[in-house]
């Protein structure tokens, strides 16, 4: 029988129910040790009474954060999943503490009996992690009513999602909510015979999940990131409790370690790609080193979850080189094959729009789109494309035109590495195939690129010339795009023939063409999780039209200045706080 989510929350809750008559425990086996990570300056916000959650703001100081209306649909995975708990402890001071007890009796009250939104298996895997994690904070000066009380919410949780796990989607979802399970059972009195059942599904879903080459079906690096973390935890918690972990789960870490190191730019940031950030600062490191996993021989000339890297000196140029994931992994999927990041050094140079998720339905689906990712875009038409039809969850639409990659090929050649691929995003509507050829110097000075459309076969010929009689020997409009960070400074330069890029390390990169296409400096956003609105930013545009059977246009990126010597490059303006 088809699960529909409202067969999904009636289950959810009848198994709460049940849950809530089972024995609770009475203590930890052992004192909790935090692992989870969050932000101090976000506790400040928080304390202050400043709310923000899925691209909102809500200003209510002194209020119960189950008090303040947030209107996105995505708010109660950000509120009832207690991430924001993360936050509080960072703080740590008196008022920090308080606001975590008061707002966790406040959910045991209002929602601990199966109310509310939170009570899917995913949430509650993240909430039984957070709770645990931050015992000791909220356990601090409560008396006994009050601690059996938080004692009879957890059990209750553990109980209920014992038996709903299997219920959470494939992926993540279902990573946190088996490591909830296995958190929870490790560290509760009394639960330990949870434990062994969820050990072997998480084994089990190591095996399904991650792939030979250490990736998974949405090819987000930032959702690679949140599972390595949770299979972390897992381990880490299994060889505390003197249980031996299993060896899928150990192999799983062993193969996504490599990917995430390949993954990442010099600036230590991940590749936005697919949905996915930048990743929460410091997270990555921590999680390397938990594990253990040494690094290893470089990724190299393979592909990493089918993104290529080419790195030299402190220069690394991350493209994506495979189709986009389909089916339920391909619904936050973005159109962004051949798409590339560049950064030097700690400056992220050129980037990706990114996921416009938290901003709106309208946002979210002009991230996905080929025009918001630094490569090549037919007017009008993405590499891959959207069909309307049934939504596979969240108001998602997949990407069901997907562009297959045609032709790849890596190397070290005497100069650099060299990277070529071909893909057939526009085969079947323009009868072009989109090719790209990249050369980063060996000592990391210089980019140079060599986009084409070209019509291959005697099928994309005879599709290209009809598409030529029609638009009257106009052809196909089409740009190249170079999406750049918001910190850059862009200047057209050399009458403008050329793009001047001053970094704030103060570095200069120039941008230059071959004359082949029009060159244009134009308003471009930057779409980044934990602002409230998009960031402001600007775009190098290179605007032809393809009326031959080929159209090549030719470009590089070069260093004109290095970082001077004499300055660290340590301002990084991050954001953790709301503007």
């Amino acid at each position: 029988m088809k699960r529909t989510p409202g067969r999904a929350r009636l289950g959810n809750r009848l198994a709460m129910w049940r849950a809530l008559r089972a024995q609770a425990a009475t203590g930890f086996v052992s004192q909790p040790e935090p692992r989870s990570i969050g932000l101090y300056a976000r506790g400040r916000q928080l304390v202050a009474g400043n709310f923000q959650f899925a691209g909102q703001l809500v200003a209510a100081p002194g209020a119960s954060i189950w008090d303040v209306a947030l209107d996105d649909p995505g708010a109660p995975a950000e509120t009832h999943g207690f991430l924001w708990l993360d936050d509080l402890a960072a703080l740590g001071d008196f008022a920090a503490r308080t606001r975590a007890q008061d707002w966790t009796w406040g959910w045991i009250t209002r929602f601990g009996r199966g109310q509310g939104p939170g009570w899917t298996p995913d949430l509650t895997g993240r909430r039984l992690i957070r709770w645990i994690n931050h015992a000791l904070l909220l356990l601090q000066g409560r008396d006994r009513a009050q601690s059996e009380a938080y004692y009879r919410s957890l059990s209750a949780q553990v109980v209920f999602l014992s038996r709903r796990w299997a219920y959470s989607a494939p992926g993540l979802p279902r990573f946190e909510a088996l490591t909830g399970l296995i958190y929870a059972g490790l560290a509760l009195t009394g639960m330990e015979a949870r434990v062994r059942p969820a050990v072997a599904a998480l084994a089990l879903e190591c095996g399904r999940e991650i792939d030979a080459m250490g990736g998974i079906p949405t090819r987000n690096p930032e959702e690679l990131l949140e599972v390595f973390t949770l299979l972390t935890w897992a381990e880490q918690a299994l060889s505390e409790a003197g249980h031996t972990p299993p060896p899928a789960l150990v192999a799983a870490l062993e193969r996504i370690a490599p990917s995430l190191r390949a993954l990442r730019h010099a600036d230590g940031g991940l590749a936005r790609f697919h949905g996915g950030g930048r990743g929460m600062e410091g997270r990555l490191d921590l999680a390397l080193a938990a594990t253990g996993v040494k690094p290893g021989p470089s990724v190299g000339l393979g592909l990493a979850m089918g993104f290529a890297r080419l790195a030299e000196a402190r220069t690394t140029v991350i493209v994506d080189a495979a189709r986009p994931p389909g089916g339920a992994a391909g619904i936050w999927a973005h159109a962004s094959t051949a798409a590339f990041e560049l950064t030097s050094g700690r400056r992220p140079v050129i980037v990706n729009c990114g996921s416009g998720a938290p901003f709106g339905a309208e946002w979210r689906q002009a991230g996905r789109a080929t025009a918001s990712h630094a490569t090549l875009a037919v007017e009008g038409y993405s590499s891959s494309r959207l069909k309307p039809g049934p939504r596979l969850a969240f108001g998602q639409d997949a990407l069901v035109e997907r562009a297959q990659v045609t032709s790849l090929r890596q190397g070290q050649m005497s100069d650099g590495l060299h990277l070529y691929m071909a893909h057939s995003g526009w085969s079947a509507t323009h009868g072009l195939t989109h090719s790209r050829e990249l050369l980063l110097t060996t000592n990391g000075r210089k980019l140079s690129g060599l986009d084409a459309l070209t019509a291959r076969t005697q099928a994309e010929r005879a599709r290209f010339e009809r598409l030529m009689n029609e638009a009257q020997l106009q052809g196909a409009g089409f740009a190249v795009r170079f999406h750049l960070h918001p910190d850059v400074d862009a200047a057209l330069d050399m009458g403008g023939a050329a793009v001047s890029l001053a970094l704030k390390s103060g570095e200069i990169w120039v941008f230059r063409h071959d004359g082949i296409a029009t060159l244009t400096l134009e308003p471009s956003v930057f779409l980044e999780k934990g602002r409230l609105k998009p960031r402001l930013t600007r775009q190098i545009v290179l605007s032809a039209r393809a009326t031959e059977l080929e159209t090549q246009i030719g470009w590089t990126l070069a260093k004109a200045q290095d970082t001077p010597l004499a300055i660290r490059d340590l301002d990084r303006d991050e954001m953790p706080v709301p503007i």
